[in-house]
């Protein structure tokens, strides 16, 4: 142990005899770790985010949205006639359909077994009136399973009863940002709250969301604290009903008349959610085919599997981070043959040295000891140096370039492992070198 020791101080002596050329040896390995510190923040970043997401949208989820009719005849004809409608884009007309209606939750519901819960959403903006206070928000017609499928709990109150989703009762939830903005300081249950031309009995307060606007606007997900809900049926009942049809609504297919076109779907969004992950793809083309059929082979609505979408994100990623890990390991590489070399040249250099160390009692286990250790302490700096310039890499890049970086503590042990496995590897070899030296050609050395 003494003599492992002993050989340890002199490699520091050696090290520290020349500061700036181990620095410029070590360059290699400190922009290669510092590069794998900050790829792999990268990567744990993107993938948290990704997580985030999942957990926001749902597990299994598929959604299907209404699209608003176009006044502009071009695109929307021209799509029923390659889905059957039979020629009436010569005849100016738009052919008819329902539009997403609750009929196509109740068919999605009996035609498709995998379907685990099914949530039909009817967005309406309005004035928001209590006391003295006046604002605008969205009141949202919804069921109970909205709020099961979005991750949605009840911080005080209760949901919806079998009642009031059958008589469309004068009920709603309300979410934290409308607690504050009309219940400030007080008990909301049981209060009464003014939502357009109605006045509706707060039965629930929603939590608050732990999810910034941002993340909510990029996955197209509404802010839930500052909502009103609903019964489904008390939407339809006591607001609007897009779905009912009197004569003047028979006047948006004459496209003619160059007039906008009202939006004749009931709701304006449904989610179905699936039991199994491996039939998302099958369900979502069964779903579109069905919904094409009732809506007389109009595509008035639109589809997504949000979960595929950011697993092909998830890929997109894992391939740059890849990448990124190709170019920190090269860099590594690079850093590894620049010591070899250094320590090459420095055998040559110190030859007198070792000739003198050998004639001395010193044997080719101290020698190859020596520059051994000489390789490793400098991968090891290097590797010290990397990590903090990595770390400090991975803060400005979540700061300036706003993406999401997250560093763990395995990649940092993971770097310091390799930083010192490169100076073990690509030290042996001139180690060993100058152990073979012969000491009596090595005294005589100049």
């Amino acid at each position: 142990m003494q003599r492992i020791l002993f050989n340890f101080l002199l490699a520091l002596e050696g090290v520290n005899a020349n500061k700036l050329r181990s620095f410029l040896t070590a360059l290699g390995i400190i922009f290669g770790v510092s590069a794998v510190i900050a790829m792999l923040a990268i990567g744990s970043g993107a993938k948290q985010s990704i997580l985030e997401q999942m957990k926001l949208i749902g597990t299994n989820n598929i959604v299907i949205k209404s699209i608003a009719p176009s006044s502009e005849p071009g695109e929307d004809q021209a799509e029923t006639t390659e889905s059957g409608g039979q020629g009436q884009q010569n005849q100016g007309k738009r052919p008819y359909s329902p539009g997403l209606t609750l009929e196509d939750v109740y068919a999605i519901q009996t035609v498709l077994p995998t379907v685990s819960g099914i949530s039909p959403e009817m967005v309406i903006p309005l004035s928001i009136v209590r006391g003295n206070r006046l604002e605008q928000a969205r009141c949202v017609g919804v069921d109970n399973t909205y709020f099961s499928l979005n991750g949605l709990m009840l911080s005080a109150g209760s949901q919806f009863h079998d009642k009031h989703l059958e008589q469309g009762a004068a009920v709603c939830i309300i979410g934290k940002d409308i607690q504050t903005w009309f219940f400030n300081q007080e008990d909301p249950i049981g209060k009464q709250i003014k939502c357009g031309n109605n006045w509706l009995r707060v039965i629930g307060v929603l939590q608050q969301r732990a999810a910034n606007s941002e993340n909510l606007s990029q996955l197209g997900i509404r802010n839930s604290d500052a909502d009103i809900y609903v019964p489904v049926t008390a939407a339809l009942l006591r607001f609007k009903n897009r779905g009912l049809v009197n004569q003047e609504d028979l006047g948006r297919n004459d496209s003619e008349e160059g007039r906008p076109l009202e939006n004749y779907h009931q709701l304006d969004r449904v989610v179905v959610q699936v039991d199994d992950s491996r039939k998302l793809r099958a369900s979502a083309d069964l779903i579109a085919r069905l919904l094409k059929r009732r809506h007389q082979g109009q595509v008035d609505f639109e589809v997504e599997v949000p979960e595929l979408l950011l697993e092909q994100e998830q890929k997109t990623q894992d391939t740059f981070n890849l990448v990124l890990a190709v170019i920190a390991g090269i860099s590594l590489l690079v850093g590894g043959i620049g010591i070899m070399n250094i320590m090459l040249a420095s055998v040559l250099e110190r030859i007198k040295e070792i000739g003198v160390r050998r004639s001395l009692g010193a044997n080719q286990q101290d020698i190859v000891l020596q520059f051994l250790f000489e390789a490793v302490f400098i991968s090891l700096i290097g590797g010290l140096i990397g990590i903090a310039l990595g770390i400090a890499a991975a803060h400005t890049i979540a700061s300036y370039a706003e993406i999401p970086t997250i560093v763990s503590a395995w990649s940092i042990l993971l770097s310091f492992g390799v930083a010192a496995t490169i100076g073990l590897a690509f030290g042996i070899f001139p180690a060993r070198k100058a152990a073979q030296q012969d000491p009596i050609k090595s005294l005589r050395s100049d």
